[in-house]
């Protein structure tokens, strides 16, 4: 019980309003569920999930939080499932959960695949609750802090994945605090000599950089007192990583970096931050152009402080970072600290009317990258987008009004058009910075005035405008213009595409192209009209070859099934074929093995329909063909209905009869909600009655909807409504139902 009373003291230090009962009891709760699991390095698995939950509770955060972070990995790893976590705890915990649970029992065609999808679930899970992501932290930093039991080849792409996604989302979401320990650590898996040798180089002034540094503190002191101010001052280290960035980025060796060391005074208002700042620059000489008021203009990230870098003693420059004790604690935990004052668990501090918006405003960027990312189907693209919009640094430009914007790094006034409203960058001619106006191509700089100049008449934007935007909303919010606006002339250059295509293969589109033949095609590429496919073709979504390619297979199937025979003839030819082959008695019987009568005869030539896949049970019907004896239909098939019209002659009665230990294809479709783990739930309860599946699609669309298809081997349709039966009862299934291909 050892973790569990370094947890509970850890709760009592940081945290408010925490039912330790309830903790106790998610800890009893995991601990059996993990009973019998070991971590690679020997220790009991119950470790992880505790540890989990301390690094929590250091951040002060809630009772639901810390208790879904005991039991993170119980949906995953255990066989307990969401409904148990409900019952035993709450929905809110069991959400949290799930929402954390990842995504690995999927197959995807790429690693990139993989963690596009990944990285889309985790995005739509913070729009919910964002305590998820909090979470998703704090198990990455666990797990990075015992990564050294892993293989080396699997602590460098953990390392890569942590130093390309989640320390970047940390410093997004202002837990400075969790960054700096994540970038450290990858960096010490990624380049292992590096790391260690500077370590060795920083070690080696230690003691000479301290007693510098401790001179420094003192003074400050000193002077802060006599004035009155009342301020706690530390000397932090630089971090490792982004002491390595700056010899990287700027070609310098570990001599020439002299501010390794960073001076932080803490002060209790935030007058007295710049009265702090002014005695400083009185003892201290400024650097030029190396002051920035995060007070004024909060980051993104809601990180608020003074940062300016001057000349110490010995001519030697230091930073030094002035914020007020609250505006530390956001500093460290950024969204963990601030989401606590949202929900009212302590007084929220007294600070500028301007910070307090809520958590939904500072979180913006989220909703942003939701909305680009939905227009983004290609995964590698996607994970490119996510990391520049996840690493770019920010300038902080004003409206006229004087309405603080942040955009990207090297951002144009198109880009600040876009971040004002869809309609501005649409309508925008012009831009005048400080008064004056500048190219559209202009690069922004922290601090400027920024107004746009816009036109009444019916616009829209341009298409170089793509080539030197640099915010991904811009860029989307242009792409959608040029679809939309752009679709009749799409429209007519698909067709002609189309039509051309076509003719090299001696085909007239506008005669395959129609009836049952276009209705196939439409399901397949999930489009409404034969107008959507011309669109498609002409902006390059799909080519015509693929288009003409499909339309053509169906056509010339279904001109071959339109040969007429009659009944008696086909019959004729089955019973022929079935006499030839009764010499080696590999066909005779083959109805008999299928379990199906033909008008009372047990042998002839039978085979089941692929797009209607029957099964015993289902009312039948049969279809003579020629060459191949008798399809098998289900009578609801909507191929069967208009070969009845086509040939009504050549239908013939078909009965179930005794099947000799066969299994029968079958295929559903299923709907349901896009959440994680919904396919394997699927796959799972199909498993477990020991039914063999022959193929699964999965699919989700704009609507937050996914659709998963299976095509598995069943004994009979009793068997089969069971299995819809418990598909249904899976948390988020809408609709189960069985499909014509």
């Amino acid at each position: 019980m050892a973790e569990l009373s370094d947890l509970i003291q850890k709760i009592n230090q940081n945290c408010n309003n925490v039912d330790k009962d309830f903790v106790t009891k998610a800890y009893n709760f995991a601990l059996k569920a993990h009973e019998t699991q070991k971590r690679e390095s020997g220790e009991p698995y119950i470790n992880h999930p505790v540890d989990v939950a301390c690094i929590l509770a250091e951040m002060g955060m809630d009772t639901s939080t810390i208790t879904a972070g005991i039991l993170h990995d119980v949906i995953e790893d255990t066989n307990y499932n969401y409904e148990d976590i409900t019952n035993m705890f709450s929905k809110e915990v069991a959400d949290l959960v799930e929402g954390v649970t990842k995504l690995e029992k999927i197959t995807y065609k790429t690693k990139e695949e993989q963690q596009a999808d990944n990285v889309r679930k985790m995005l739509l899970a913070m729009a919910k609750d964002i305590r998820v992501i909090i979470i998703k932290l704090a198990d990455r930093l666990h797990n990075m802090r015992t990564l050294k039991y892993k293989a080396v080849q699997k602590q460098k792409q953990k390392a890569k994945e942590t130093l390309d996604i989640y320390a970047p989302l940390a410093h997004r979401l202002g837990m400075s605090k969790i960054k700096w320990e994540l970038e450290d650590l990858s960096f010490r898996y990624l380049k292992p000599e590096e790391y260690y040798s500077l370590v060795e180089a920083i070690s080696e002034k230690r003691v000479e950089r301290e007693a510098y540094i401790k001179k420094i503190l003192q003074e400050l002191k000193d002077n802060l007192a006599k004035s009155g101010i009342e301020s706690d001052i530390d000397g932090r280290p630089k971090h490792f990583y982004s002491i390595y960035r700056k010899m990287v980025n700027k070609s310098k060796a570990i001599d020439q970096i002299f501010d390794l060391t960073a001076v932080r005074i803490l002060v209790n208002t935030v007058k007295d931050c710049y009265a702090a700042l002014g005695i400083v620059h009185t003892m201290y000489k400024p650097m030029p152009g190396r002051f920035k008021d995060y007070i004024a203009m909060p980051k993104p990230n809601m990180y608020q402080s003074l940062h300016s870098t001057v000349i110490g003693p010995e001519g030697k420059p230091f930073e030094i970072q002035i914020r007020t004790h609250d505006m530390h604690k956001t500093a460290e935990y950024g969204i963990a600290a601030h989401w606590k004052y949202k929900e009212g668990i302590v007084e929220t501090p007294q600070q500028n009317p301007k910070e307090e918006e809520n958590s939904d405003t500072k979180l913006t960027w989220i909703r942003e990258m939701l909305d680009w990312q939905r227009e983004t189907p290609n995964a590698e693209e996607f994970m490119e987008n996510f990391k520049i919009d996840l690493f770019s640094d920010e300038v902080f430009v004003f409206t006229p009004n004087g309405k603080v914007i942040n955009l990207p790094y090297n951002a144009t006034p198109v880009d600040f058009a876009y971040k004002i409203h869809t309609d501005v960058g649409n309508k925008c001619v012009g831009a005048k910075i400080n008064g004056k106006i500048v190219p559209l191509d202009y690069k922004l700089k922290t601090g400027e005035i920024v107004e746009i100049l816009t036109t009444s008449l019916p616009k829209g934007p341009n298409i170089e405008w793509l080539t030197y935007v640099t915010s991904n909303q811009a860029k989307s919010k242009i792409r959608a213009w040029f679809k939309k606006a752009k679709r009749d002339e799409n429209i007519a250059k698909g067709k002609e595409m189309l039509e051309k295509e076509a003719k090299k293969r001696e085909f007239n589109f506008g005669e395959m192209a129609k009836g049952e033949i276009l209705d196939i095609i439409l399901k397949k590429y999930n489009m409404n009209s034969i107008v959507d496919i011309y669109a498609n073709v002409g902006i390059g979504s799909v080519t015509a070859s693929m288009i003409v390619d499909r339309f053509k297979d169906i056509y010339d199937k279904s001109k071959k099934d339109a040969s007429k025979v009659s009944n008696e003839e086909a019959l004729k030819d089955i019973k022929e074929q079935i006499n030839k082959e009764n010499k080696n008695k590999k066909e005779a019987g083959a109805s008999q093995k299928l379990g199906i009568t033909v008008k009372g005869v047990s042998d002839v030539l039978v085979r089941f329909a692929k797009c209607c896949n029957p099964v015993p049970g289902d009312a039948i019907i049969g279809y003579i063909t020629k060459g191949r004896g008798v399809s098998v239909h289900r009578t609801d098939c909507s191929n069967m209905n208009n070969l009845i019209k086509e040939d009504s002659s050549r239908i013939i009665e078909v009965n179930w009869g005794k099947a000799k230990n066969e299994s029968y294809i079958a295929e559903l479709e299923i709907k349901g909600e896009d959440r994680q783990g919904l396919l394997a739930d699927v796959v799972e309860v199909i498993t477990s009655m020991n039914i063999s599946m022959d193929s699964i699609n999965a699919k989700t669309s704009k609507n937050n909807s996914a659709f998963v298809n299976v095509k598995m081997r069943i004994q009979d349709v009793e068997h089969l409504a069971i299995l819809m039966k418990k598909i249904k009862k899976l948390k988020g299934i809408t609709d189960v139902y069985r499909t014509n291909s």
